[in-house]
């Protein structure tokens, strides 16, 4: 090997096992993940990168699994600052009696710019590169996420009435057009389209966002078929099930992203399959408010893509996306009655190239090829919860938590070190987060 045959790189990480996504289902052992700028330059077998090239910074992980970054695809990030607020309560006490009211006494600017942070500085923590936000004030959102480095879908908020954000559907409309042109082709920032779900957005509004989805590429994500009474009540006012509805209104599509679907029958599966809409599965939240069970086997062997989401810390609890994984794989078995519905591969794939595939991005993203965006995380499984490791991939979904990771890099640029968030003051945020804690609790007591 000559000197004018080796190629210089900026990052090399040694992984004791790799898991790639593509191919699926594969392990890889003793793999160096090269990084040249914002990008993935090769994959390789370690010595083979020994002769093949030379990097500014090697990181040697001997007990770690390195794999594509997580893809949160549902949330609303700013109530992590009402994690716990409301528990144990079914969806529209929990959103009517509780969250609703405290939204509309706390939600400002800078509410949304610390609680986005707070949930920022968890997710990457926890092994998330990419999230997808549904929440007010989403220029604020968007700032936050690009300023820290993270990649993120900013769905702007459509509603029937109004709030902290705006007067109603044509000022939600007018707001979200501009943020579309303000972010549009950013590598950080993909901004879409939230109407929040069918029981809170009439037909015009509906039609209205999936004219400007087509008129400018925007993803559109709504809440879809959370709850039994959300589909019996549609089919009882209006005589069709409100993805009928989407479909007969033009929403449904292959750029649209349909959030729980607990309740979901064969016509409905065949509506998301012939049109391409994605499904986002979020189980934790589901569970926790009695919402119901998302047949993930079916809409899979249906030909849907699915991905997943945590919703928000204040229906969750947390934003761990391994946890939710765990969750995800575990409940898909017991709704198909079958140990082997959702694999540790398939659930690992869900959370990151599925996700990549409904943002339309999985050229970019969602797996660990040269020539894709260095989304790239590590996982620690050294510790005596997750020993013997027999198998990595089994160990990530069914052992692993979130804290186990202690790397990450997006776009290249490290976010975690050694567990160690490098791009947010941590206890900064942390007498900021205190300060609302303060005020919510002293509301909630008068």
């Amino acid at each position: 090997m000559t000197a004018d045959t080796i190629t210089a790189a900026d990052i090399r990480i040694n992984a004791r096992w790799l898991i790639p996504i593509e191919p699926a289902g594969i392990v890889l052992e003793h793999q160096a993940v090269i990084i040249q700028g914002a990008r993935i330059a090769a994959v390789l077998p370690v010595a083979q990168a020994d002769r093949e090239f030379r990097t500014r910074e090697t990181i040697d992980l001997l007990h770690h699994v390195v794999m594509p970054g997580l893809i949160n695809m549902h949330g609303h990030a700013a109530m992590s600052l009402f994690r716990g607020m409301a528990d144990d309560l079914p969806l529209m006490t929990w959103l009517n009696n509780h969250i609703w009211p405290a939204e509309g006494h706390f939600v400002s600017e800078q509410f949304i710019a610390d609680g986005t942070q707070l949930a920022m500085a968890e997710m990457l923590r926890t092994g998330t590169t990419t999230f997808s936000d549904m929440y007010f004030f989403p220029e604020i959102v968007a700032q936050m996420a690009h300023d820290t480095g993270m990649r993120a879908q900013v769905c702007f908020p459509l509603l029937d009435f109004p709030t902290a954000w705006g007067a109603g559907p044509d000022e939600y409309l007018s707001k979200g057009e501009a943020l579309i042109d303000a972010w549009k082709g950013d590598d950080y920032i993909m901004p879409a389209i939230g109407p929040h779900a069918p029981y809170t957005v009439s037909d015009g509004p509906l039609m209205d966002a999936a004219a400007l989805s087509e008129r400018t590429g925007a993803r559109i994500q709504i809440h879809l078929h959370e709850t039994e009474f959300e589909v019996a009540e549609a089919v009882e006012k209006q005589g069709k099930r409100p993805i009928e509805r989407l479909a007969q209104l033009g929403v449904l599509g292959a750029n649209t992203q349909c959030v729980h679907m607990t309740q979901i029958g064969d016509s409905d599966i065949a509506l998301l399959a012939g049109t391409g809409a994605h499904v986002i599965h979020c189980p934790e939240s589901n569970l926790k408010l009695a919402s119901g069970l998302c047949p993930v086997q079916k809409l899979m062997k249906g030909g849907v893509n699915l991905a997943i989401g945590t919703d928000g810390a204040a229906s969750n609890n947390d934003l761990d996306m391994f946890g939710e994984t765990r969750t995800a794989a575990m409940v898909a078995k017991v709704v198909a009655n079958d140990a082997a519905a959702l694999s540790a591969h398939d659930a690992l794939h869900m959370a990151t190239l599925n996700g990549a595939k409904a943002l339309g991005r999985e050229h970019e993203i969602g797996s660990l090829m040269a020539g894709k965006l260095a989304d790239v995380i590590a996982v620690d499984l050294s510790d005596p919860f997750i020993q013997p490791v027999y198998d990595p991939a089994s160990h990530l979904v069914y052992s692993n938590h979130g804290r186990a990771v202690t790397h990450s890099w997006i776009n290249g640029v490290p976010q975690v070190q050694d567990g160690k968030l490098t791009r947010i003051d941590v206890p900064d945020l942390m007498l900021r987060v205190e300060g609302w804690a303060e005020k919510i609790r002293q509301q909630q007591a008068d």
